[in-house]
Formats: C-alpha cells, sequence, structure tokens
C-alpha cells in the first residue's frame, strides 16, 4: 500500500494524553520490552500498567491484553500486583513521542508504549447519532444544492420533529416514520442503520494493527480528503461487558467514503490508521 510520509508534527506534548501522572483509577496498557531490559532476555510486547508516574509489568498476570479482559477479578490482580517497575511514565512518554516504527521495534534499546488493545479487532459504529445522520442524508439527497439541503432538512423536520432525541432505533413508531419518510422518497442507507433495528457495526481495524499515541498515522496518497475522527474507544470482554475506555482517532478517508459505501474498507481500514 503507498502510504504518504507526513511531515511530524513539532512541540507535541504527549505526557498531556495521560491525567496527574497515573495515580488516580487504574490504567493498564502495552509496550515494547527491548531484550537487555527484560528478565529473561527476550524482547517482545508487554502487558502493563501506569500508576504513580511509573510503568510496572504484569506480564507474570497477563501474556496479552485478551487475558486482562478474561480475567473475572481483573482489578483486583491489576491493582495488587507488584510486578517488576520498567521504567518512569515520562522517560516512557518521552521515547514513544514520534520515536519508533514497527519495522524499528528489533533494534531498539527503549522501552516505549504499543497500542493498548493486541488479538482483539478493533470494530466501529457509524452513524451513531440522530441529528449526525440526519445532515448525511441530506447531503445525499441534496447532492450539493444548497437550497434543495434546506428543503429537505424541513421536511425530514416536519416528520420527526424538532426533539431529535425523540427517535427511538428500532422501536414501531420509528418503523412508521420509516414508512413515511420512504413514501416521500427521502429513505436512505443512513437512516436505515440509524433509527432502524440494526446499527452500523464494521471492522475498522485487523487484530494488532492499531499503533499508539505520538505515532505516525497512515493516509493513503490518493486521498485527497481526509480528516480525524475522535472517538471513545470501549473495551468489551467476550460477555458483551465494558471493562475499560481510552480514547482513538478513527482516520478516515472522507473522499472514499462519499463516493459509495461499498467502500468503507478502503476508507477506514488502512495501514496505521487506527490510532
Amino acid at each position: 500500500m503507498d502510504i504518504r510520509q507526513a511531515d511530524t508534527v513539532t512541540e507535541f506534548d504527549i505526557s498531556t494524553t495521560l491525567p496527574e501522572q497515573c495515580h488516580e483509577g487504574t490504567w493498564v496498557g502495552r509496550v515494547w520490552l527491548p531484550a537487555a531490559k527484560a528478565n529473561n532476555g527476550v524482547a517482545g510486547p508487554r502487558v502493563i500498567k501506569a500508576e504513580n508516574g511509573l510503568i510496572i509489568d504484569l506480564s507474570r498476570h497477563y501474556l496479552t491484553m485478551a487475558d486482562v479482559f478474561a480475567d473475572p477479578h481483573y482489578l483486583r490482580t491489576i491493582r495488587d500486583c507488584d510486578g517488576t517497575v520498567l521504567c518512569s511514565l515520562n522517560d516512557i512518554l518521552t521515547s514513544t513521542l514520534f520515536n519508533q516504527r514497527p519495522d524499528h521495534y528489533e533494534s531498539s534499546e527503549q522501552i516505549f508504549l504499543l497500542s493498548p488493545n493486541d488479538i482483539q479487532a478493533t470494530k466501529a459504529c457509524g452513524v451513531t447519532f440522530v441529528r449526525s445522520l440526519l445532515e448525511r442524508v441530506i447531503e445525499e439527497q441534496a447532492r450539493g444544492d444548497a437550497e434543495r439541503a434546506n428543503a429537505i432538512r424541513q421536511q425530514i423536520y416536519q416528520e420527526i420533529g424538532s426533539d431529535l432525541s425523540a427517535v427511538n432505533p428500532g422501536t414501531p413508531e420509528t418503523e412508521a416514520l420509516k414508512q413515511r419518510l420512504i413514501e416521500q422518497g427521502i429513505w436512505s442507507q443512513y437512516l436505515e442503520v440509524g433509527i432502524g433495528p440494526d446499527a452500523e457495526v464494521f471492522t475498522k481495524a485487523q487484530a494488532l494493527s492499531s499503533v499508539t499515541s505520538g505515532y505516525q498515522i497512515g493516509v493513503r496518497r490518493a486521498s485527497q480528503w481526509n480528516n480525524p475522527e475522535p472517538e471513545i474507544v470501549l473495551a468489551v470482554n467476550a460477555e458483551g461487558n465494558i471493562i475499560g475506555a481510552t480514547l482513538g482517532n478513527d482516520v478516515n478517508l472522507r473522499d472514499y467514503e462519499g463516493r459509495s459505501a461499498l467502500l468503507l474498507g478502503k476508507a477506514k481500514d488502512n495501514n496505521a490508521a487506527s490510532s
């Protein structure tokens, strides 16, 4: 894949990505540990916790983040663990910032952060906010005509009302609304997943393909219209329970996605496009 080489951001303070040196709360993640700093002399990823300004090895308890997800007592295990202190939080934040690429891992002599997820696929949910999905419908219907966009907006609001929070996806009332909108010729694929019974859920990135804060993201060279999309990322175990959260960047190619919904894979799932 042809990835554009972007200029590195300067004067970026990565320390602001974690609050107050992790003195409060329970913080877990992954790091790359060079062979020279590993007790067994083997380089590789390690599961860690960040606590009171320190990075602490949890590999005695967890080999992967999937093991953390599967542990019914993960909070107690993490809090009570007295593993080896690998480095300070400040040191690892500094060594991570724009300094590492996957092809340089083996030769690195520094400990640096990896993405906090490993063998889990990264899923994404589309058009999750009613106001956002309605604007997509309007864009789709208006095809660049501002006056037509205003007319369609008013038409939709007459059916739905000004209180968009009253729309409850998947209910009989919403199904009746769907039929009225179809009759008026303004039903769309976005409305189908936005207020229909089935949400849009797709694979954003393959397992082990996400990068961490401070890394270069990947953008296709052919894309001329793209943007970061800040997201709340949930850690969900096999039982469907939310056990943690972080922040993510759903790197998106607007020009590819706008051409066709069938190009969502090319718009979303690219090298280093999940951060």
